[in-house]
């Protein structure tokens, strides 16, 4: 098994990823909230944990990737104060809380797909999971842990030896949040103690409640990614993934309890992406200044280019978005793409020299997942005098990890799942912005689809397509 070298956000340096068992990684990943779509920053993340996803299995593990849906628990603030996010969009939109969870799932996992970016092979919903968030919370309450304060239930920070491990700041540093506007609660015994269960909260219109121990209400959004990691993966992680702005407090507080909870150390490595930034500073829901993929669509941008936008840069170091930026992404992507196809399949494969460039290609990726120096592999081949069926091969074996549809001109193949997954799922967007009388985007996504040479066709039984 080849060597990986990765940044480890718990000890600070580039380590060398050491899975438990040989072979094997068990890794999670932080799902979205759906309460509205996701904008290309947060989607930066989804493509740096799916390029590693796959260059971990370009080099030989067998990888088993979880990820939660957060459809309830996840509040305003970090505090453990405000509406809960699912109940604020449901009051936007009109919808009830499951009906817009199941829109905005079925929209990101679209963009997703548009974006070539692998499904995980467990997607746990926080909703299916209330009885194993009860049970950890009970080990918690067994282990000295948990306290009960104002109706609701609380993780006790003081008793950890550091609570600050990932962060690598003091409880003076870090006061009570780092993400969003952060009110603080005062029912907490520290500054630092954050929600396990809630039944007193500013829920009195939440819709989702449960039964508990301690009374009907709802779980914390922290406690949701560690049962669920700890159902499908077991007590040990190899590899928790997620944006920067999970560290504190969310990844912070999953170390806690989950360590708390089982007694020993939890997840050995940790994966961060930095930020996209536009010039008004980090893209945020809460500001408004975002962008999605649909948006990128609608102004002609291939969603493909924005993932080779994001693959020119190192993951950990924050990326500014412009459209002057993603213009060049459009043109050196032509570029490639037309040089690729001009490369005629003769002669046999030298293996020899698939061997040397897929060497060069691990050696590169490999080190702290440096995605522009595995695009500089791929820029040297195509300057290499190797035949054109080499060439082919290498390509293709190096978009295995890239996923920039390098061999088919950048296009879906004819009779291939993606094209139908592709064309499905515009056809799901169309039907929806029918019945949100959004014409004006129904009749674009024809538009679209017929530039592709992809014909819709209307009828009582539903939509049918067809290659023209």
């Amino acid at each position: 098994m080849d060597k990986i070298y990765l940044y480890n956000t718990l000890t600070k340096t580039v380590d060398e990823f050491r899975p438990r068992e040989e072979g094997r990684v068990s890794m999670y990943t932080c799902g979205p909230t759906v309460y509205h779509f996701a904008h290309i920053g947060n989607l930066r993340s989804y493509i740096m944990e799916d390029v590693l996803e796959k260059f971990l299995g370009y080099v030989g593990y067998d990888v088993k990737r979880v990820m939660n849906i957060t459809d309830v628990g996840h509040l305003a603030s970090d505090g453990d104060t405000g509406e809960d996010k699912m109940v604020a969009g449901a009051k936007r939109e009109g919808k009830s809380v499951m009906e817009l969870a199941k829109f905005y799932e079925d929209a990101f996992f679209e963009d997703c797909r548009q974006l070539n970016i692998k499904t995980p092979d467990v997607i746990e919903r926080a909703t299916d999971c209330i009885a194993e968030y009860i049970a950890l919370i009970e080990r918690l309450f067994e282990n000295g842990f948990a306290y009960e304060a104002g109706g609701n239930v609380y993780f006790d920070t003081s008793k950890l030896k550091d609570y600050y491990a990932l962060t690598g700041h003091s409880s003076d540093d870090l006061l009570v949040g780092v993400r969003d506007d952060v009110d603080e609660d005062g029912n907490k015994r520290n500054k630092s103690d954050f929600v396990l269960w809630f039944t007193k909260s500013k829920f009195d219109s939440q819709e989702l409640k449960w039964d508990s121990p301690w009374g009907v209400g709802y779980p914390g959004w922290h406690i949701e990614c560690s049962a669920i990691s700890m159902k499908h993966l077991g007590e040990y992680l190899d590899l928790h993934c997620g944006g920067v702005d999970n560290i504190f407090p969310h990844h912070t507080n999953e170390i806690a309890q989950s360590e708390a909870a089982i007694g020993h150390p939890w997840c050995g490595h940790w994966f961060h992406v930095q930020h996209l930034n536009d010039r008004s500073g980090k893209m945020s829901k809460s500001k408004g200044n975002i962008l999605t993929v649909s948006v990128l669509r609608e102004k002609g941008y291939d969603p493909i280019v924005y993932r080779m936008f994001c693959l020119q840069s190192h993951y950990r170091k924050p990326l500014e978005f412009t459209f002057e930026t993603l213009d060049n992404s459009v043109a050196a992507y032509d570029r490639l793409i037309n040089r690729i196809a001009a490369i005629n399949d003769d002669g046999e494969v030298d293996m020899g020299a698939f061997e040397s460039y897929r060497a060069r290609f691990i050696e590169n990726v490999g080190n702290d997942l440096n995605t522009s120096l595995g695009l500089t592999v791929l820029y040297d081949l195509l300057k290499d005098d190797l035949n054109g069926s080499t060439k082919r091969a290498i390509i293709a074996d190096l978009d295995t990890v890239f996923c920039l549809n390098l061999l088919n001109g950048g296009k879906l193949e004819e009779n291939s799942d993606e094209l139908r997954e592709y064309v499905e799922g515009m056809i799901f967007e169309r039907i929806e912005a029918k019945k949100n009388k959004n014409y004006a985007r129904a009749d674009e996504i024809r538009n679209e689809l017929a530039l592709k040479g992809i014909v819709l066709k209307d009828t009582k039984e539903g939509t049918t397509w067809s290659m023209a």
